[in-house]
């Protein structure tokens, strides 16, 4: 068993939206993105994956396809790797999100931002 806080995963920063992994095991990486205001996922995919997205503080607008959808905190989404993802926190908050990757399709994925 692995156990760890979400705080010691927590960073914001001014001039980017940062990546903390927690967990790679496998096909499966756990990681957290956190947003400053403004700040943006750009869109990209996951081929061959599931991504499970809870949005653990703030709110923004995630994109999937064209489809554009207003998440807030303890919200999940979950987006086939297939799908077109972008995410902006469009909040006055910073926002973080906790994301589930199954099947990671390459490496970059399991790396900290």
């Amino acid at each position: 068993m692995e156990k760890k806080t979400l705080a010691e995963y927590t960073e914001y920063r001014s001039e980017s939206f940062t990546k903390k992994i927690l967990f790679k095991q496998g096909d499966n990486v756990v990681f957290m993105l956190h947003f400053m205001p403004g700040q943006a996922l750009p869109a990209h995919k996951h081929p061959g994956a599931d991504v499970y997205i809870l949005v653990t503080e703030g709110s923004g607008e995630m994109t999937v396809d064209e489809a554009v959808v207003k998440v807030s905190k303890s919200e999940v989404v979950r987006v086939e790797g297939g799908e077109l993802f972008a995410y902006t926190n469009t909040g006055s908050e910073p926002s973080s999100l906790y994301v589930v990757l199954t099947k990671i399709p390459d490496e970059r994925y399991t790396q900290e931002v």
